[in-house]
């Protein structure tokens, strides 16, 4: 039977029932001649007012009905859900919507999300798309609300309880998804109970300042017909057949909670898992499998379980919420691995919780962040956590995000346990690809590793062709599970970049670590003749040097960073720190000085600051680290920390298992011979580009200086200048000592050379040539195969077992030992009062 007929444009919706008010919508037009129609019980509800030029009627509720003193809750609300049409941004800034259609839902405050969003799935056909559901906030057209959980929905009702539809846009995003018309447990079926609030399916109510009494207004048209049959009045709800959606202009008087943003992101992130969980008959294959799917379920759908069964071939779990009957049991299938689920019970009666810590397992933890752990190494525990909670909803603490990235760590770069297990192989791999290589370890009595040795026949190859017989040893500690130390001998190339020669992983650093360093070194050389070696004279490397280079012309250089370090820390009077860096200034100069002149005058120069200083001075040997002593050739280099880079590959790889960091190492040399092998093709300079510009410098000085022949065999040369230098042309040898300290001619070499008419490349060390420097990255380094394809060969050590170093962690932050010397170093406090140094203005006891 219809009640009534509307314009196009409008849409009325009357309750027949005594008790509750009836709203119409705003601009509906009826005669006054259909008024009549309307029941005496209802008539007598309403107050007329006429306008006889509209030829209308107003018609509005009698405030004193006991109706309008009545609110019903669950009051329906139109959503028109539109779709396929598109936004437009108007010179405002709102935004209206063209095109598309659209289909209307009915919606209350019980209505579920999960519901509303697969009724809305389902009339679209867009069941396996991922759907969006936004709206617009009353009179604010320029923001986008998105709908993403039960407090969303309710909350859009909330904002539009004056409207009586609501504007509604779906967007659909195409995704690989499980059917969601099949999900049993939804969290749609949660039984929960909603906010009470007051709906009303009419246009905006004008509110009276009691808030008791509501008086809406509607103007009646002439189409309207009220039949005269109303007998079931009081049973039924008569709506009209269409329903357009109106623009609602009444301001909200309270201030309303926006949508919590996390809630989204925490819907987009588990999205994938809402439907790990089916129903009964679902397969999984194995029961690790099913716990898995579970828990995923459990965080996408918000609530907490508990294990009531829980074994190798049955698993039975349910809410952990007080009272919720959720329920799932599932069990083996027989002669099967299967698992199989049995029982469920999909109804929630609890409210959705962030989901705790103790529902993700290290392996959960680290299935989530293994991605994002390959292409950050550096992901660090506590932006696990955070993210965790943002993404997933899932709170965790320090300590489960450390040990899930100590898993996802393992499952990308294998066991560092089983990593020394593969020792024997993987020396083995080593030098059957790469011949002329030394690979080789050594274990304790135990089997525990000892120490592993490695040189590439690239770099043996490259040291003895190509640089100058100069080796700098150094070490640095790795800070991986089982600690240890890396080992390292490093050469200068000819234009005096970093040459890798040889490394080691020790399990510490000790005199018989170093000592088995150094004999596995030379056993790697064919010939050590007039090898200089720089490096400290700690950790019995002074004997071990010695020890193993006592047949050859091997000179050790005591390092010059070391030495001063130890100066200082032996200093026992009180000292200020301007006094200490005087003193280490002075030790630095005595190093560099040329002529044994030059290195007493900075002697004399520590003696005058501190005896004690200068008796140290004496007796370090200072044959082994002064310039004007030395009997070897360092090239002027003074410190052992030359191999720095070659180091800093070792700490960038330090957590990986021992033969992927091994591994990584063999990768970066490969790079880098491949690299400045391509760069040096380029070069048409004699010398490489470093040695070309100090010889320029060099040669610039040359105009200031005039040669004299002081011999008669035409060999020696007097140059005046700033002083006067004797040059021995065939010994290659300057009283000023560059030549013979640098390799390269100094000026007064160039000037006697240039005398003679020759060419001073030809009295240039030859480890300075661009033609050495290709010979140093001449051969190639070639890469090991993968573990899992062994060679086709019977490998020696194949049988010998190899397990991790015992170590023990001491307790507490290790100390950070920096570069350089930093009692020295240490900027000096200063008074802003007296300018006197070792207090400040606070302290300052100064007369002025």
């Amino acid at each position: 039977m219809e009640l009534c007929r509307v314009g196009v444009d409008t849409k009325l919706e009357v309750v027949h029932k005594e008790d509750h008010f009836l709203n119409f919508c705003n601009s509906c037009q009826i005669l006054k001649t259909s008024v009549r129609h309307l029941p005496p019980k209802l008539l007598s509800k309403f107050e007329f007012s006429s306008n006889k030029q509209q030829s209308s009627v107003s018609v509005s509720l009698n405030s004193s009905s006991k109706a309008v003193n009545k609110v019903m809750a669950g009051k329906k609300v139109i959503a028109i859900c539109q779709l396929g049409g598109v936004f437009k941004t108007l010179c405002d800034g709102s935004m209206s919507y063209d095109g598309g259609e659209a289909h209307a839902i009915d919606i209350d405050e019980d209505s579920k999300y999960n519901d509303f969003y697969m009724e809305v799935a389902e009339m679209f056909n867009c069941v396996h798309s991922s759907v969006s559901i936004k709206y617009f906030l009353p009179g604010n057209r320029k923001t986008l609300i998105t709908i993403s959980n039960d407090k969303d929905l309710q909350r859009m009702i909330k904002f539009h309880e004056n409207s009586s539809s609501i504007d509604v846009y779906i967007m659909m995003e195409d995704v690989v998804a499980p059917d969601v018309s099949n999900m049993p447990a939804s969290r749609s079926s949660r039984t929960t109970l909603s906010e009470a609030g007051i709906l009303a399916d009419a246009t905006p109510c004008v509110l009276d300042d009691d808030m008791d009494e509501i008086s809406p207004r509607v103007l009646l048209d002439s189409t309207f017909d009220v039949p005269d049959d109303l007998a079931n009045v009081d049973e039924h709800i008569v709506n009209v057949n269409e329903h357009m959606p109106i623009a609602s202009n009444i301001p909200l008087s309270i201030s309303l909670p926006l949508p919590d943003p996390s809630e989204e992101k925490h819907m987009k992130a588990a999205q994938q898992w809402q439907n790990n969980i089916t129903g009964v008959g679902q397969r999984f294959n194995s029961v690790n499998d099913f716990r898995d799917a579970l828990r995923k379920y459990s965080i996408a759908h918000q609530f907490g379980f508990k294990y009531k069964k829980n074994d190798s071939h049955r698993v039975t779990v349910s809410c952990k919420a007080e009272g919720c009957p959720w329920r799932i049991h599932a069990s083996r299938l027989s002669t099967t691995q299967l698992i199989c689920i049995k029982k469920m019970n999909p109804t929630h009666t609890c409210e959705s919780v962030v989901t705790t810590g103790h529902q993700a397992t290290r392996s959960w933890v680290a299935g989530v962040i293994k991605e994002k752990l390959k292409v950050s190494p550096n992901y660090k525990p506590k932006d696990i956590v955070t993210d965790i909670k943002e993404q997933y909803g899932v709170q965790l603490n320090y300590f489960q995000a450390w040990r899930g990235k100590e898993i996802a760590k393992e499952q990308l770069q294998g066991s560092s346990k089983e990593a020394y297990g593969q020792l024997p192989y993987f020396c083995d791999q080593i030098m059957e690809t790469n011949p002329g290589s030394l690979a080789t370890f050594a274990t304790k009595d135990d089997t525990s590793f000892h120490r592993l040795f490695v040189s590439f026949h690239a770099s043996l190859y490259g040291f003895q062709q190509g640089c100058r017989p100069l080796l700098f040893l150094g070490s640095v500690p790795l800070k991986s599970k089982y600690q240890g130390t890396l080992l390292a001998a490093t050469a200068p190339d000819a234009d005096d970049d970093v040459f890798p020669v040889a490394f080691a992983v020790v399990d510490t650093v000790s005199d018989d670590n170093w000592l088995w360093f150094l004999q596995q070194l030379k056993a790697s050389l064919t010939t050590c003749h007039g090898l200089t070696i720089v490096a400290d004279r700690e950790n019995g490397l002074k004997e071990s040097i010695s020890d193993v280079f006592h047949d050859d012309s091997v000179y050790h250089a005591y390092c010059l960073r070391f030495l001063s370090e130890q100066l200082i820390r032996d200093l026992k009077g009180q000292f200020s720190h301007e006094v200490k860096r005087l003193i280490v200034d002075d030790f630095y100069a005595a190093a560099y000085a040329p002529r044994p002149e030059g290195f007493q005058k900075c002697i004399e120069s520590i003696k005058s600051i501190s005896i004690e200083a200068y008796s140290w001075v004496i007796e370090s040997e200072p044959m082994h680290w002064a310039n004007a002593f030395f009997p070897g050739a360092r090239y002027n280099h003074m410190t052992s920390n030359f191999g720095e880079m070659f180091y800093s590959w070792a700490s960038e790889a330090h957590e990986l298992p021992i033969t992927q960091m091994v591994d990584t190492i063999r990768d970066k040399i490969m790079e880098l011979i491949n690299d400045r092998r391509s760069s040096s093709n380029h070069w048409l300079t004699r010398l490489t580009p470093f040695r070309e510009e100090r010889l320029e410098k060099e040669s610039i000085k040359v105009c200031a200086l005039q040669v004299f022949n002081s011999d008669p065999t035409g060999n020696k040369f007097e140059v005046r200048g700033d002083s006067i230098e004797i040059v021995d042309i065939n010994n290659y040898d300057c009283s000023c000592k560059g030549w013979q300290l640098t390799g390269l001619p100094c000026c007064h070499a160039i000037a006697v050379i240039g005398c003679l008419g020759r060419d001073p490349y030809d009295y240039c060390a030859r480890y300075f040539t661009s033609e050495c420097y290709r010979l140093t990255y001449s051969e190639s380094v070639h890469p090991s195969p993968s573990e899992d394809k062994p060679l086709q060969k019977d490998f020696s050590q194949a049988i010998v077992t190899v397990t991790p170093p015992p170590t023990r962690r001491p307790p507490g932050r290790p100390p950070t030992k920096k570069f350089g010397t930093a009692e020295a170093n240490k900027r000096q406090l200063q008074c802003s009062r007296c300018k006197c140094t070792g207090h400040n203005k606070s302290t300052c006891k100064e007369f002025i």
